[in-house]
C-alpha cells in the first residue's frame, strides 16, 4: 500500500507506542477528534496519545487507503486491550505541507 510518509510515520509511532513521534506528525495548530472529543495542539494530542497508549496498547494494521487532494482516509485494522478489540477504524485526515492539520477518527 502506497501510504504518504506522514501516515507511515504515524503508524510506526503508534505501533511503537511513540507519543512524541506521534505528535511530531501533526502541525503547532493541529486538532485531533476521537471517541467524542477534541484535541487541539500538539501539547494535547501528546498527552491525549500517551494516555491512550497506556490505556489501550492499541496497533494498526492498514487495509486501504483512498486520497482526494489534501483530504484522505486510512481505513485500519485496531486491536488492543479496549473492548471490541479488534475493530476496522477510519482516520480522516487533512494533510498540508507533509503535516497532519486534523485527524478524525470514526468507526
Amino acid at each position: 500500500m502506497n501510504l504518504p510518509k506522514v501516515i507511515s510515520d504515524l503508524i510506526d509511532a503508534q505501533n511503537n507506542f511513540d507519543s512524541i513521534a506521534y505528535t511530531n506528525c501533526f502541525s503547532q495548530t493541529a486538532i485531533v477528534f476521537d471517541e467524542g472529543k477534541t484535541h487541539s495542539g500538539r501539547l494535547d494530542i501528546q498527552q491525549w496519545i500517551d494516555e491512550s497508549n497506556k490505556k489501550y496498547k492499541s496497533v494498526m494494521e492498514p487495509l486501504k487507503y483512498i486520497e482526494n487532494g489534501n483530504s484522505s482516509i486510512l481505513h485500519a485494522e485496531c486491536s488492543g486491550t479496549f473492548p471490541g478489540s479488534p475493530i476496522i477504524l477510519k482516520f480522516n485526515f487533512e494533510i498540508v505541507d507533509g503535516q497532519i492539520e486534523s485527524l478524525k477518527v470514526t468507526d
